[in-house]
């Protein structure tokens, strides 16, 4: 295993930022380097190759000229001197040259003998030799062929280099500088928002699964993380909930029903009895016996509410065509109940009354909650009355019974519990949390107000659908 490959995202992310831009300033230093050099050499040998010309012009045209002519090329000579240092010309006359004098003459010179061949082959040939560079061209006048150098000190390179050592100098420490605050403003932003993050998920426990991450300080990018993180906290906390609940109301609501059979049992054998006796008794066992029956099924129903819901089949529907069969529904099972719609609030887009669910199980929570607020409104009228904004659609339930007491609001989800006003109406207290479970099911809220005495009030968020189309 490589050093890098132990690294972590945080330490392997910084150091590419800071090593790419150090190489990215490197590569442009050196980019600005070459260009600039050839640039200039290429221009220090323009002006060479100007004053071989007008050294030509002023030497040996001049030479069959007058002296005004001359002149006025001696001031372009000055000119271009400027800017040469250390500048020599040399004029040779192509006819004057032979074997046994070229080499010495290139050797006096300073130049090697293949100079002066390039020259007389390709009229033009460039030499450097250390500082100096040289310049030469093939000359023709009035029928005779002259070879012109000029040759300077070439300074510009030294100084170009000085110069450019220190802009690299202060190039790197500018890409530095750079490197340490990309650094620093990575770990501020991206990788400081992820550590809390991972920081707030690790105080989360079995003990504590009502805990949420918040995620309003937080990029587009990590409220999603932290969205689907929460959600998936939700649907654990209602399958954890709902399994550790299942243990605990298990134990005690089936246990009241089998200790009733067992106890009645117990004293029925314990002599001979009457046949009316052993009727009644049988009688007591089969009451106790459909009581166990209906909280067992009630119970593995709410168990298996408790899941993330993959395992249904969830669907496009609209929401009030599922209330009008629920309200249907409670009718023909309650004749005596009397739910009221109100549909002023309906939207008149359509689309904002569709979502996506089952509907079988969000048809039992809806009916499970109009029909207790029907029974505990001893039938007075219950208000169902829909609304929705652009993401999610709320369903009101309303009735005007016995109400909640208030120190008791915070148990209504517990399963089989009942509030302490309800002991003259039948009941399992399996309809709340059942209806809780599957709302969450369908990523939405319930949320329930009450006041004794004067009523109960069920709101239910549940997002709209989304439109692809």
């Amino acid at each position: 295993m490589t050093l890098l490959s132990k690294l972590n995202l945080k330490t392997k992310a910084i150091l590419t930022i800071f090593v790419s831009t150090i190489a990215i300033t490197s590569l442009f230093g050196v980019f600005i380097y070459l260009s600039l050099r050839n640039f200039v050499y290429d221009d220090f040998l323009k002006t060479l190759k100007i004053r071989t010309n007008v050294i030509a012009k002023a030497n040996i045209d001049g030479a069959y000229n007058d002296t005004s002519f001359v002149a006025g090329y001696q001031s372009v000579i000055e000119e271009v001197a400027e800017k040469l240092i250390h500048e020599r010309d040399y004029i040779l006359e192509l006819s004057k040259l032979n074997t046994k004098n070229e080499k010495h003459i290139a050797d006096s010179l300073g130049v090697p003998l293949s100079f002066l061949t390039i020259i007389r082959q390709s009229k033009e040939a460039n030499y450097q030799r250390g500082h100096y560079l040289y310049k030469g061209i093939l000359y023709s006048f009035q029928g005779k062929d002259y070879i012109v150098i000029a040759s300077a000190e070439s300074h510009f390179n030294q100084k170009l280099i000085s110069h450019l050592q220190r802009i690299s100098f202060i190039a790197i420490l500018v890409a530095v500088a750079i490197g340490i605050l990309s650094a620093y403003y990575i770990s501020k932003t991206i990788f400081k928002p992820i550590s809390e993050v991972t920081h707030m998920a690790k105080r989360i426990s079995s003990e504590n699964l009502h805990l949420r991450l918040d995620d309003t300080h937080y990029s587009q990018e990590l409220k999603e993380l932290v969205k689907t993180f929460n959600d998936m906290l939700s649907r654990i906390e209602t399958s954890f909930e709902t399994q550790n609940n299942f243990i605990s109301n298990a134990s005690h609501e089936l246990r009241t029903p089998l200790t009733s059979i067992m106890g009645t049992a117990d004293v029925t054998l314990s002599r001979p009895r009457t046949t009316e006796e052993y009727i009644e008794t049988l009688q007591i066992i089969l009451h106790e016996t459909e009581k166990l029956d209906n909280k067992t099924k009630a119970l593995l129903f709410l168990a298996q509410t408790g899941f993330n819901g993959k395992a249904q089949k969830f669907e496009r529907m609209r929401i009030d065509q599922l209330i009008w069969d629920c309200i249907d529904t409670i009718e023909k099972l309650n004749p005596e109940g009397k739910v009221s719609f109100d549909t002023s609030l309906l939207p008149e887009n359509s689309t904002r009354l569709k979502v996506i669910g089952n509907e079988q199980l969000l048809h039992l929570a809806f009916t499970n909650i109009i029909s207790n607020a029907c029974k505990y409104s001893d039938n007075q009228v219950v208000t169902v009355s829909i609304g929705s904004s652009d993401r999610k659609v709320v369903i009101v339930i309303r009735d005007q019974g016995i109400g909640i007491p208030e120190r008791e609001l915070a148990y209504i989800y517990d399963p089989f519990f009942r509030a302490s006003n309800t002991k003259n109406y039948d009941g399992y207290g399996i309809g709340l949390p059942l209806a809780r479970n599957i709302v969450r099911l369908h990523s939405g809220k319930i949320l329930v107000s009450a006041e004794e005495n004067k009523g109960t009030t069920v709101s239910i968020e549940l997002p709209l659908a989304v439109i692809n189309d």
